[in-house]
């Protein structure tokens, strides 16, 4: 979600200020939570009716097989697309607001929801391979991979080029419904305080806050479905751990 003052044609350095600090800020928090988001990416690829994942058993069997420093695999490249993906998601979006802003002042409700999914469909089409290379970092058994540039190689090598934009499709498609609901939750959330009484220029961080958490998590949980299937499609071709089947999710052309 892109702050409303950013979208002001006279406040140009708000956006790259955000950038920066969103970057910074994304560092930290993905480090913090890398243990939960490589469990959940466990889960998303090794669970089915047969072989059931919880949270705690898929943590206890990463630390069994790598020790605890392997809850943080595939970190670094989390870390490291952060700065591109932020990049590239804020400039289409500087343009298309500029643009926006040109015919209308001040845009609209549907033009920053366009602008948005613009800015993110670009950004994500540019990085998916680096999405790729984090689903295989995160899902690696010990010794598998020396490295990211050992992982795009060897992936390169087995599977080509067109492996490194697997789960491209359901990634775009999982856009829509996050975008819709995330500004959708938002302004609503808006309108509320609005209607309130108070003053929109000045909510509390409080609200900034809760705000921003629950059309987020709206977002997350109406792609969700989405993310599932491109995660799976993005593991095909990682061998599976012991006591576990490869990723059952068969390979098609047209899903690629």
């Amino acid at each position: 979600m892109v702050p409303v003052e950013v979208l002001e044609v006279d406040n140009e350095g708000a956006l790259w200020k955000f950038l920066v600090s969103g970057a910074m800020a994304g560092a930290v928090s993905r480090t913090g939570t890398a243990p939960l988001d490589r469990a959940k990416v466990y889960m998303q690829v090794y669970s089915s009716k047969t072989t059931f994942t919880n949270l705690l058993g898929g943590l206890q069997s990463m630390v069994q097989e790598g020790g605890f420093r392997s809850l943080w695999r595939g970190n670094g490249i989390n870390v490291l697309k952060i700065a591109p993906e932020y990049a590239i998601k804020f400039s289409v979006f500087e343009q298309c607001k500029n643009y926006f802003c040109g015919i209308h002042g001040s845009p609209p409700f549907q033009e920053r929801l366009l602008a948005g999914s613009l800015a993110v469909a670009i950004s994500q089409t540019l990085i998916n391979p680096m999405e790729v290379l984090k689903t295989r970092l995160t899902l690696r058994r010990t010794g598998q991979y020396k490295g990211l540039l050992d992982c795009a190689r060897q992936i390169l090598q087995r599977e080509g080029t067109r492996a490194l934009y697997r789960g491209y499709l359901p990634n775009m498609l999982g856009i829509i419904p996050y975008a819709c609901t995330d500004l959708a939750v938002y302004e609503m959330l808006q309108c509320f305080w609005l209607k309130s009484g108070r003053d929109m220029g000045d909510p509390s961080g409080l609200v900034s806050l809760s705000s921003v958490t629950l059309s987020t998590t709206c977002g997350q949980m109406a792609s969700y479905p989405l993310t599932l299937v491109r995660t799976r499609m993005q593991a095909q071709g990682q061998p599976a751990p012991s006591g576990h089947h490869a990723c059952p999710f068969p390979a098609r052309p047209w899903l690629s």
